[in-house]
């Protein structure tokens, strides 16, 4: 336990935390700019533009890279895992979100006559689109390198 006050020196950790609440924070901008109101809930939810999951596994993928050397045995485990948590986002997930619609959409349509049925609707904003990964992807990685190339001075 006397060394777990390093972990705030841990380099790769911060650059990884900071990709991800940079692309949170951005997700108000973009529903601000869609719907012209800020919605905060944004902020904790999943799904959304960009990829919150997938800026923080790119940053640390490409923080490890420069830290430890781009053919570290490091470096190609963060980057096996950023790929499976990018696809699971951009897969597994967004189908359950579509599946989570239309269930609800079932329900819905079922239950209309019966008022006392009062089940809660499934959440349906669960993963992300091939885009929003992609942006994730881009941002996590362009805020590592500007961590690194602002760390360097």
């Amino acid at each position: 336990m006397q060394g777990f006050s390093q972990i705030f020196n841990n380099y790769v950790l911060w650059v990884a935390v900071i990709a991800c609440l940079l692309a949170q924070f951005l997700k108000l901008v973009f529903e601000l700019a869609r719907h012209g109101k800020v919605n905060f809930r944004t902020l904790v939810e999943t799904g959304g533009m960009p990829s919150a999951h997938s800026a923080l596994v790119t940053a640390l993928a490409t923080g490890v890279g420069q830290t430890m050397g781009w053919e570290s045995p490091e470096f190609a485990l963060a980057c096996i895992f950023a790929v499976i948590v990018m696809y699971d986002a951009a897969g597994v997930r967004q189908a359950a979100g579509k599946q989570a619609r239309i269930l609800n959409q079932i329900v819905e349509e079922l239950f209309r006559e019966h008022t006392s049925f009062n089940e809660a609707r499934l959440k349906e904003l669960l993963g992300h689109t091939p885009v929003q990964v992609f942006a994730g992807c881009a941002l996590g990685v362009m805020v590592s390198w500007l961590a690194a190339r602002a760390y360097a001075y």
